[in-house]
């Protein structure tokens, strides 16, 4: 006749659980063994607390509080279970499992490591076949019942640790989840504009686990194009890293390890380190090195695959407010004002690499890949537009940054082979 599984013959996700090994041995053995062990219940559970608290030092103390009290109920219901298992083939109820996957849970809740816990179910096993082999000599059981006893012993065992791990691992898992999002809730604060207040942020990460540190760096993130599947970058415990938000990032408490060979630890990511600077300032950090990825992705500086703010801090500088550039450039520049296009591009270009090389024609001429009688001409054109004006240092360093603006900007000369001088001046 079939029978209809009630709820407690379900696993901890509804399935039906089956009699395990465990149980099958204890049903195979006559009741009457049932009968005459049962008396010594609370004695058996005693001497395996004692020779758990024996082998295992982590145990060797007072079984007090929540932690002892679920020990000790462990044990106690594990040797009930087992004598009411004689005889009678049935799975274990819902809370019997449940009790041991909270042992696993609360050894670490309580710091304790898997190995201990396996040491002292492994303890627990022993002693209690020692003293169910003397009693069962004393009982003169047959040698068939007392090793079908043993084995049953040692797959019991073998269960309720599994559901200690199991517990164990629950446990982990929760910590380790509820751990990341506390430090990704401690890198929000940190880059939250206007800033958190520092006790904020101090009790953020203390529950982190995160120790602050006097400087820190943030790296933006940005996916390359050609990627499909992009790996989470390796990176060290103490790193913060948000790889979900808008602007992906990390944060480094210790830049000088992590920031070294950082392409080969960024698959698929293009990153831009922003500047070292105290955590209070993490924002502004993140904020150039957003500055730096945008830079690179307009084709201002070159785009590699990992970038440094320091590497480009005149660049930012230059392109910090574009209505000054163009006060300083309608300025500067204003002797262009009636040239053509064509001719503000070249004689720019000219300009620019004049002041940069210090009117060494030769040298501007291979910089530019023009005639050195073609520089001559334009740099007398320039000394009739600008006169005095490029003898003033002052001048001279206005007119450089605009120009220099205007290139990082795009507005390099055409690529053309023919000059303006005159054909018969070059020669």
């Amino acid at each position: 006749m079939t029978r209809t599984a009630t709820n407690s013959e379900h696993d901890l996700v509804g399935r039906p659980r089956a009699a395990g090994q465990a149980q099958r041995l204890w049903c195979s053995l006559p009741a009457e063994v049932a009968r005459r062990f049962r008396p010594h219940a609370d004695p058996i559970a005693r001497r395996i607390l004692e020779e758990i608290q024996e082998a295992v030092p982590e145990y060797a103390k007072p079984l007090d509080g929540e932690f002892g009290k679920i020990i000790v109920l462990a044990i106690e219901q594990a040797v009930l279970s087992c004598l009411d298992s004689i005889g009678d083939l049935k799975a274990p109820p819902d809370n019997w499992v449940k009790l041991f996957v909270e042992v696993g849970k609360r050894v670490h809740r309580d710091g304790g490591s898997l190995n201990t816990l396996q040491a002292a179910y492994r303890a627990g096993g022993r002693a209690a076949l020692r003293y169910v082999a003397k009693l069962g000599q004393a009982h003169r059981l047959s040698p068939a019942v007392l090793c079908i006893g043993a084995e049953a012993i040692f797959a019991y065992v073998d269960e309720i640790s599994s559901h200690s791990v199991e517990g164990y691992t629950l446990s982990q898992a929760s910590a380790t989840g509820t751990l990341e999002r506390r430090r990704r809730r401690l890198l929000e604060l940190l880059l939250a504009t206007p800033p958190s207040s520092p006790a904020t942020i101090a009790t953020m990460a203390k529950a982190a686990q995160w120790e602050m540190p006097e400087w820190i760096c943030v790296v933006a993130l940005d996916p390359r194009d050609e990627q499909h599947q992009i790996p989470a970058p390796r990176v060290p415990d103490d790193v913060l890293l948000d790889l979900e938000g808008t602007e992906p990032c990390l944060l480094t408490p210790n830049p000088r390890r992590d920031l070294r060979d950082l392409d080969g630890r960024l698959p698929g990511w293009r990153a831009a380190i922003g500047p070292r600077v105290h955590p209070a300032d993490a924002a502004t950090s993140l904020r150039w090195a957003r500055r730096t990825l945008d830079l690179a992705g307009r084709g201002v500086i070159e785009d590699r695959a990992v970038l440094r703010t320091s590497d480009h801090l005149s660049t930012h500088w230059l392109l910090l407010d574009r209505f000054l550039l163009d006060e300083v450039s309608n300025k500067a520049l204003a002797p262009f004002a009636d040239l053509t296009v064509k001719q503000q591009v070249r004689l720019g270009e000219t300009l620019l690499s004049w002041l940069e090389h210090k009117g060494s024609t030769l040298d501007i001429a291979q910089d530019l890949g023009i005639h050195p009688q073609t520089v001559r001409y334009r740099v007398s054109q320039l000394s009739d537009l600008f006169g005095d004006r490029l003898a003033d240092p002052a001048e001279r360093l206005e007119i450089q940054m605009a120009l220099r603006a205007h290139h990082l900007l795009g507005t390099r000369p055409p690529d053309e082979s023919t000059s303006d001088v005159p054909a018969q001046s070059q020669p």
